[in-house]
């Protein structure tokens, strides 16, 4: 395999396992977020001044999902008393500070960022070998979650909270559980993305990143996982599709959310609940 499709591959792993994280806190517990591409960023961070001193990609990596996840607690934590719109104007609010924090530190390498961190041992075929593995278990676990007792909880949360309360789900804790998985994953793919890169910058964590990794979750299904996977292969690799088109690249891009918003309010994962209806029949 080619050097340029094992650089693909890589990506679109990480982006399904950043996808997966704002599926688990929008998509199956109702939680909008505008600003995952902090906590992506807090993990590649972490990832990137760890491994730049020197500790192997085995500590890195929990590591950048331990701190993305207390960064999700505390964002998670904040919010708590505010709901959509409020909510995504308080996580978008998050993604800036993020930002702000990064570009003025001197330690975090400011504007410029942090280069020059090593590939893991193993090397770049290991890699690869080792995301899509992690990528696969994340996958698994994702369903797990959904068919458990806790995903229960989560459609609870989103169907409505009001009720879920009076019933005796305790919304706070599966608010907070839903962002520390959710920020937990991001910081894991941001991880992956520091090795990727070689390096980071604060300019691939922007609020751009975030509607990017939205618009993810939104055209695959908010509820579906498998439309979520499919949705997140399909807008990584369009930008290489569609090399030959490059100036136009934005306006497909568009196009295709307006279309998919449009006629498939359920984005893809609206298609095989539907396809299952079918194969089932009439009742």
């Amino acid at each position: 395999m080619s050097a340029y499709v094992l650089s693909i591959v890589s990506l679109v792993g990480i982006n399904i396992i950043l996808a997966l994280g704002l599926h688990l806190i929008s998509g199956l517990c109702g939680q909008v977020s505008l600003g995952h591409a902090a906590f992506y960023g807090v993990g590649a961070y972490t990832t990137a001044l760890l491994a730049k001193a020197g500790y192997p990609i085995g500590l890195t990596l929990p590591a950048a999902m331990a701190a993305a996840a207390v960064a999700g607690f505390v964002v998670g934590l904040c919010s708590l008393r505010v709901r959509e719109d409020f909510l995504a104007i308080a996580t978008m609010a998050a993604g800036f500070i993020f930002l702000g924090v990064v570009k003025q530190n001197e330690a975090l390498g400011g504007e410029i960022g942090i280069s020059g961190i090593a590939m893991p041992s193993f090397g770049r075929d290991g890699f690869v070998a080792l995301e899509l593995g992690v990528t696969v278990l994340v996958i698994l676990f994702c369903l797990h979650v959904r068919r458990s007792w806790l995903g229960f909880g989560f459609s609870a949360v989103a169907d409505d909270d009001v009720a879920a309360q009076m019933v005796g789900v305790d919304n706070r804790a599966y608010k907070l559980t839903a962002f520390c998985i959710g920020t937990a994953l991001a910081g894991l793919a941001g991880g992956f993305l520091a090795y990727y890169l070689r390096g980071v910058s604060p300019d691939a964590f922007g609020f751009t990143a975030s509607i990017s990794v939205l618009c993810m979750v939104v055209l695959g299904g908010m509820q579906s996982i498998a439309g979520c996977i499919i949705a997140t292969t399909i807008l990584t690799l369009m930008p290489e599709v569609l090399r030959f088109a490059d100036n136009y690249k934005l306006l497909i891009f568009g196009a295709l959310l307006f279309l998919t918003m449009r006629f498939l309010p359920d984005g893809l994962g609206g298609l095989f609940a539907l396809a299952r209806r079918k194969e089932a029949g009439p009742s």
